[in-house]
């Protein structure tokens, strides 16, 4: 088939037909998964991550620290990270902790609704990471990589298991920044291009919950020309420039969006949970709609088969000043979304298969910013899991006794990623992609898999 100028400036307007007949980072096609037998024994199908973007400040939510509270006021007794310039005065929290559940886990009062799932949670409170800038960080906990490009987690699984539906994909991202990053947080660097996200909203928003491309009021016949035109343009390439990996991956990318049409806006459409169900969440309510919408949509992409989905907070826990109101209006529109996902997991029988990941690209630090604000602290902080797999009412680690640095069984960025492969069935060390003459992995040279969380 011969495609005329004409027929080419057509379909590059469209949009679709622009972005994929151009699509980057394509290096080699990948229909099937890469994995055909789980390296061990799967503990979970699906992972759902909650990304608290800026850092949420870990002594003010589940790292208690009396010796903060004793010592409020006075300097730090021990020297500030060499890259930190700030008075080493330590400030204690506005609010109070408390032992919960049957745990008897520690949770301040920033986050009840969470604390009321505590027995249901697996807190690491000895995280660490690489980068004290948000880019970097955020690199660390999406890539594995604080400063080059390199393929995201949800691509990393979505190559290594493909879709558990046939016509979804495997990978989404809710309401991603479009800073620190952008879309390298949740692309396919060198990885075939299939394996990077579908984006819904952005910013922290969920927006109207759909994929614009999706979302054509076009008939059926028109948008299959559209797409019939596209792989024609696709092919034809092809064929000019013989085998091509590049392409034959953008074929792959246009198939899978073509399939999407008949299953996406069923999956996608929040109207068909029930009233209940929505106020659970926190839909309808002005501080918890936008999340909410994102998590409850989360539970249903993971129901129908979507491997990695991840829902984006905002930048928004960024408090170098004004920490007690920017964190009640933080918590007050994540906290209430977050535990009703949980309940609602359990509820439909997906609690068990699914893991869970809260947290931000590192914690605050005990001494204070300014005022009243906390810097960013990459040497020691929390992440929060919930679901298959994991030990439930259980907290693992520790920082020191301000929570700078995490002290007692260290757990890297590296060894997180490593034990979220694990439960899926993926052994890191031998997940690998060769490109530029090297074989990479998430988890770079290093990694481990934190066996003392697992049940």
């Amino acid at each position: 088939m011969t495609i005329s100028r004409r027929r080419f400036h057509t379909a590059a307007s469209i949009g679709l037909g622009s972005l994929v007949v151009t699509a980057p980072s394509l290096v080699s096609s990948c229909g099937a998964a890469a994995i055909q037998t789980p390296h061990v024994p799967p503990r979970i199908k699906r992972v759902i991550f909650l990304f608290m973007h800026g850092g949420p400040s870990h002594i003010d939510t589940f790292d208690y620290k009396p010796m903060l509270a004793k010592q409020d006021g006075k300097p730090l007794p021990f020297a500030l990270p060499a890259n930190i310039d700030a008075a080493p005065t330590l400030m204690n929290g506005p609010w109070k902790f408390k032992r919960r559940g049957e745990s008897g886990l520690w949770v301040s009062d920033l986050l009840p609704h969470m604390a009321s799932e505590i027995d249901s949670m697996c807190v690491i409170r000895s995280m660490h990471t690489k980068g004290q800038s948000h880019g970097q960080a955020v690199g660390m906990i999406n890539t594995g990589s604080d400063n080059l490009v390199r393929p995201s987690v949800g691509a990393w699984i979505s190559y290594a298991l493909g879709s558990g539906h046939p016509d979804l994909p495997a990978h989404v991202a809710i309401s991603p920044a479009t800073a620190h990053g952008g879309p390298r947080n949740y692309g396919a660097a060198f990885l075939p291009a299939m394996h990077q996200a579908t984006v819904i909203g952005r910013n922290g928003r969920f927006g109207d919950g759909k994929i614009p491309f999706l979302d054509s009021r076009e008939d059926e016949a028109s948008l299959r020309e559209r797409f019939n035109l596209i792989q024609a343009m696709n092919r034809q390439h092809l064929t000019r420039s013989g085998v091509d990996r590049e392409i034959e991956g953008a074929i792959e990318a246009v198939d899978l969006a073509s399939r999407m049409q008949n299953a996406a806006p069923e999956v996608m459409d929040l109207n068909n949970e029930s009233a209940a169900t929505q106020r659970d969440y926190g839909i309808g309510e002005k501080s918890t709609d936008s999340f909410g919408r994102g998590c409850l949509l989360a539970r249903r992409l993971a129901e129908a088969g979507v491997r990695f989905i991840s829902v984006s907070s905002g930048q928004v826990w960024d408090q170098h000043g004004n920490l007690k109101d920017g964190h009640n209006k933080n918590a007050a529109a994540t906290d209430l979304p977050v535990a009703a996902l949980i309940r609602d997991l359990k509820r439909r029988g997906l609690w068990d298969e699914t893991l869970v990941v809260w947290g931000g690209e590192f914690g605050r630090t005990p001494v204070v910013q300014g005022k009243n604000g906390r810097d960013h602290n990459p040497q020691g902080f929390t992440m929060v899991l919930s679901g298959g797999g994991v030990k439930s009412g259980f907290a693992y680690g520790e920082t020191d006794d301000f929570g700078y640095y995490a002290r007692t069984d260290r757990v890297h960025m590296h060894d997180l990623h490593a034990t979220l492969l694990h439960l899926l069935g993926i052994d890191h060390t031998r997940l690998t992609y060769r490109y530029a003459g090297r074989d990479f992995r998430l988890t770079d040279v290093a990694g481990r898999v934190v066996e003392e969380i697992l049940v």
